[in-house]
C-alpha cells in the first residue's frame, strides 16, 4: 500500500493523517510505504526524508511507521493557481527565497528519484 500527500500552507491535509488512523491495522498488515511532496524539498539539505521538516513532523503525528518513505519537492504553477493561492505561496516561497515570478511554472522534481522510488514500489 503507498500513500502520498502534499503539503499546503505548511501542512499535509488532516483527511490522510484521518485515513492513515482508520486504515492502521491493514497498512501494517502488507508492504506499504508513504511519500510527501513538498517545495521545500528543493533544498539539497531538505530533500531526504531524514531531513525533510515536514515529512519529520507529519512521522510525529501519526502511529503508523511506514516501512519505506520519500520525499519529492513538486512543481510551482502560478498561472494554475487562483488570486488567493497564487499570492500566499508566492509570500511563502518569497520567505524561503524561491521563485516569485507569478508568470512561471517551476518544477523541482527530480525524476530520478521518482523512478528509483517507483522501482522500490514495484519489489514490494
Amino acid at each position: 500500500m503507498v500513500i502520498g500527500a502534499s503539503i499546503r500552507y505548511g501542512k499535509h491535509q488532516q483527511q490522510v493523517v484521518d485515513f492513515i488512523e482508520r486504515n492502521q491495522a491493514a497498512l501494517e498488515s502488507r508492504p506499504n510505504a508513504f511519500f510527501s511532496v513538498n517545495v521545500v524539498a528543493r533544498k539539497p539539505e531538505k530533500n531526504t526524508p531524514e531531513t525533510n521538516p515536514y515529512l519529520q513532523k507529519f512521522l510525529k503525528k501519526i502511529a503508523w511507521e511506514p516501512q519505506n518513505l520519500a520525499v519529492f519537492a513538486g512543481k510551482i504553477d502560478y498561472p494554475r493557481y487562483g488570486f488567493v493561492d497564487k499570492h500566499m505561496i508566492r509570500f511563502i516561497l518569497w520567505m524561503g527565497k524561491g521563485p516569485t515570478d507569478l508568470t512561471g511554472t517551476f518544477e523541482f522534481t527530480d525524476w530520478n528519484k521518482v523512478d528509483e522510488f517507483g522501482e522500490l514500489i514495484s519489489r514490494m
